[in-house]
């Protein structure tokens, strides 16, 4: 297979992964916006600041609980299915769980005990009952995302999605609606989200006993072997430990500065904002799903001129996806909000705006990190995030005080920024890769036309929901003709979208697909 059949077909796995993914993860935003929209409407903007919080705080623990392994076995099982070493791949999975397993359950204990310590710094009695209730279920999660990593990584592309993006979500909702139903009060919130945890971990641990039954299998190899791939995986993996805590905490750092600076009810009001801005890492997680188990294979070939071409082609993708989204939030940022949240969340429209800007940043450096992530320098990622997060922490100090959840907001815009230069300058330096393209700034390009014609079209009708719904399809249909007639689409995207219609015109028939 000669170079450029190698590209198609590498694009062609992500793009067709890529179109299950939409569909699940699709899915999933609606199920995962109406379990927020239900709880911030039903019970306050306190509450569900507290709900938030929770997630704050358990999803710390929740990050360090795994070990990092979840990474690990992600990035090794790929490796070592380009080169068919299965007893390798068993011995690793095996180890894994039995790590993960009283580990997990030590760090729920651990959250239990330490629950009414965080409850008394951030001045909330409801946090404390929240937070002995997720730690019940720490081990349960952290077991059965090592099985959904599992999925990833053997690219068991429809029930990786299925019950990440659809079964998991659509639990929670279904258990949050049927509880608040009982009169359960406050304890919906809790109870709801929490079975959506054992969903994961029944689910994730079936298909793997049903679909790889392979790595249940007592592995054959000897003891030397054993022992330098565990040396090998935790030493790609203790780094992860901290970056998992770090990026758990990064995640949520403005959420608990302004928690312990201003109101459990600001928190509730700036977390309206945070899920509509991550609305911009939904075509990332379309493309990269399945991006890094595809590059890591072909990293263990050493094909490295193909990595580089698919690199450039799917930070083209997110970034042609992305400015619409971006556009549309800073033009009707209220109607947004509005739309999702309710009146009283739009004092959040300022920090949607910034946010959504970062997210925007941030979508661009998720290549440069998995690219990282291939060749194994676990310990420049730990370095990248920590450096954003000292920054991130800094700026929220001294920002939220004065401008309260806009400072936040601009702080993780500065964080983002930050964190896309570092990923790029080390990419760039372990190999030579920059995922940027000059068809990027034509793309651009085409955006500012529909751009200025909505302001100019806001002048004279004004801001409501149907008008933003309009003028966004009309924005859409403009910039989409703009790079259709200057071809800002090269061969390899005709090709995506032909593959994709044939897809579609197969009645979504997936089992055709195939690894590469």
């Amino acid at each position: 297979m000669n170079s450029s059949n190698e590209l198609n077909s590498s694009l062609k796995v992500i793009a067709k992964s890529s179109l299950i993914v939409f569909i699940s993860f699709f899915l999933s935003k609606i199920f995962t916006y109406l379990y927020r929209i239900i709880t911030a409407r039903t019970f306050g903007q306190e509450m569900y600041g507290v709900y938030s919080l929770t997630l704050v705080v358990s999803g710390f623990f929740l990050a360090f609980s795994s070990l990092g392994l979840q990474s690990g076995l992600l990035r090794f099982i790929s490796f070592y299915r380009g080169g068919d070493k299965k007893e390798k791949i068993k011995y690793l999975f095996q180890s894994s769980i039995r790590i993960v397993i009283p580990f997990s359950i030590f760090i729920g204990v651990l959250l239990f005990f330490l629950s009414d310590f965080f409850s008394a710094i951030l001045n909330n009695e409801n946090l404390s009952v929240f937070l002995k209730v997720f730690a019940v279920f720490i081990p349960l999660s952290a077991i059965g995302g090592t099985f959904h990593a599992v999925l990833r990584a053997y690219e068991k592309v429809k029930w990786y999605s299925f019950i990440g993006n659809i079964l998991v979500p659509f639990s929670q909702l279904v258990f949050l609606i049927v509880l608040i139903g009982f009169n359960f009060k406050n304890n919906a919130i809790i109870f709801s989200y929490n079975l959506g945890m054992v969903a994961l971990f029944v689910s994730a641990f079936l298909i793997c006993k049903m679909k790889i039954p392979e790595i249940f299998e007592k592995p054959k190899i000897n003891k030397n072997i054993k022992k330098e791939l565990l040396k090998n995986l935790f030493s790609y993996s203790w780094p992860i430990i901290f970056l998992g805590l770090i990026s758990s905490f990064f995640s949520y750092t403005d959420s608990f500065m302004i928690g312990y600076l201003k109101t459990v009810s600001d928190v509730g009001i700036y977390n309206a904002a945070v899920p509509i801005a991550s609305l911009l890492a939904f075509m990332p997680a379309l493309f990269l799903t399945f991006f890094l188990p595809v590059i890591t294979r072909e990293y263990s070939k050493k094909n490295l001129s193909l990595i580089k071409n698919i690199s450039k082609q799917v930070n083209k993708w997110i970034f042609m996806f992305n400015l619409p989204m971006l556009a549309i939030v800073f033009i009707f940022p209220k109607e947004v909000i509005s739309l999702f949240f309710g009146q009283d969340y739009i004092p959040a429209a300022n920090a949607l705006r910034l946010l959504s800007a970062g997210t925007f940043f941030y979508s661009l450096s998720i290549i440069s990190d998995n690219l990282l992530s291939m060749v194994g320098k676990s310990r420049i990622s730990l370095f990248n995030i920590s450096v954003s997060s000292l920054v991130n922490i800094i700026l929220n100090i001294l920002l939220i005080p004065r401008f309260g959840i806009e400072g936040a907001a601009f702080s993780t815009l500065i964080t983002y920024i930050v964190w896309t230069g570092l990923s790029f300058f080390w990419a760039k330096k372990y190999t030579s890769i920059v995922p940027l393209t000059k068809n990027m700034l034509r793309i651009f390009s085409f955006a500012l036309l529909p751009t200025a014609l909505i302001l100019v079209f806001n002048q004279f009708i004004g801001g409501s929901i149907l008008s933003m719904i309009l003028e966004g399809i009309f924005f859409i249909l403009l910039y989409a003709l703009l790079i259709i007639l200057n071809k800002g689409f090269d061969e390899n995207d005709l090709m995506i979208l032909k593959s994709i219609k044939n897809g579609l015109s197969k009645k979504l028939n997936f089992n055709s697909i195939k690894p590469l």
